[in-house]
């Protein structure tokens, strides 16, 4: 198992405070997506945090969090210590994120190395991530503020591109590229340009850099933001106030597309998905001969193909659920939301979550 260089002050910063509304119905303010076993029997939080051995051992593994889903959190990995939980007064987006745990890092070790990872990403191959990720921690020595690319297999709009410019080397087996430019979710025509000129990779979210690095960039790029988190406690009290006036945005936006000295190391070969929504849920699902996969249901079908069925219920009786001449169907079934939509139009259900939030009522459902 590669190590980087300095691995005593290389940590993992886990960011799970987001509510997974692409998830909906299962997905719930209560319980958002990285509580739920949705592959296994693990949950997607128990998952990342398991990954992450040996490379990252549990007093190098933080995790930002709200206050909400702390408790929850830490009964699912009870060998994390309790001060690796770093609360956010209110979810503000990666940006304040990655800003918040980056000062307690500081704090704690002035010469730390910190990858940012996320609580919802399936990885097929966990060995070569932990070889990836000590890779980017020898490169972000080197004061590269490091991104993790995926090597596109369609032209997704959804997703972020990283365009590669100049080879800086190889570490550990992987090469490592200047990172040219950030396009943030491009049309459909240029998605398709940006995968058939080989120079771009998907945008991961996922970082390595230096926490002096990265917190020179929040000085410089979100002052505003730098000098809340200086003062802000790592606790939801006494600073609500000044925390409201922070901007809601994303690491991207707010300081990669911004940022100098930008590295890019394609992450191939992770068996990597964003599971963001139910149709990328279903892509990494074993399915059966028909192409259909059913999770908690008994499924009576008939050709029925390409189709997810997902039922959890209180009761203890499986439910049945009849699908006659559909295809490329996710339905999921709870106790009080039944959803039926097209899985190619399966993003699109978190604008049914904020037509609930507007809707008298709909909170219940949240």
């Amino acid at each position: 198992m590669a190590e980087a260089s300095g691995s005593e002050h290389y940590y993992a910063v886990i960011m799970a405070g987001g509510g997974g509304t692409r998830l909906w119905p299962l997905s719930r303010q209560g319980r958002p997506k990285q509580s739920l076993q949705l592959i296994g029997d693990r949950t997607m939080f128990q998952t990342t945090v398991d990954r992450l051995a040996p490379l990252f051992p549990p007093e190098r593994i933080l995790v930002v969090t709200s206050e909400r889903y702390a408790a929850d959190l830490h009964r699912q990995c009870p060998g994390l210590p309790g001060d690796n939980f770093v609360l956010e007064p209110a979810t503000r987006g990666t940006a304040p994120a990655i800003a918040l745990s980056a000062r307690a890092l500081r704090q704690r070790d002035p010469r730390a190395i910190m990858a940012c990872l996320t609580a919802d990403h399936y990885i097929g191959n966990a060995e070569r991530f932990r070889q990836l990720l000590a890779a980017a921690g020898v490169l972000a020595e080197l004061d590269h503020l490091v991104t993790l690319g995926i090597t596109p297999t369609a032209p997704a709009t959804g997703f972020g591109y990283i365009e590669r410019g100049a080879r800086l080397g190889e570490f550990h087996g992987f090469e490592a590229f200047r990172a040219q430019r950030f396009k943030e979710k491009p049309s459909a025509a240029e998605a398709v340009a940006l995968v058939a000129d080989g120079r771009h990779s998907w945008n991961s979210g996922m970082f390595v850099w230096r926490v002096a690095a990265i917190w020179a960039e929040f000085q410089r790029q979100m002052p505003g933001l730098a000098a809340v988190i200086e003062n802000v406690e790592t606790s939801p009290e006494g600073s609500q106030a000044a925390w409201n006036g922070v901007p809601n945005t994303t690491i991207d936006y707010g300081i990669m597309e911004g940022a100098h000295n930008v590295a890019v190391i394609p992450a191939d070969g992770l068996g990597w998905s964003d599971i963001g929504s139910w149709e990328a849920l279903l892509n990494v699902l074993d399915s059966d001969s028909a192409g259909n996969v059913v999770i908690g249901a008994d499924h009576l079908s008939l050709e029925t193909t390409d189709t997810l069925v997902h039922t959890v219920r209180g009761s203890s009786r499986p439910r049945l659920i009849a699908t006659v001449g559909v295809s490329d169907l996710v339905i999921v079934d709870t106790d009080d939301v039944l959803l039926v939509c097209r899985r190619d139009r399966s993003q699109e259900v978190k604008l049914l979550v904020d037509r609930l939030k507007k809707s008298p009522g709909g909170s219940d459902y949240l």
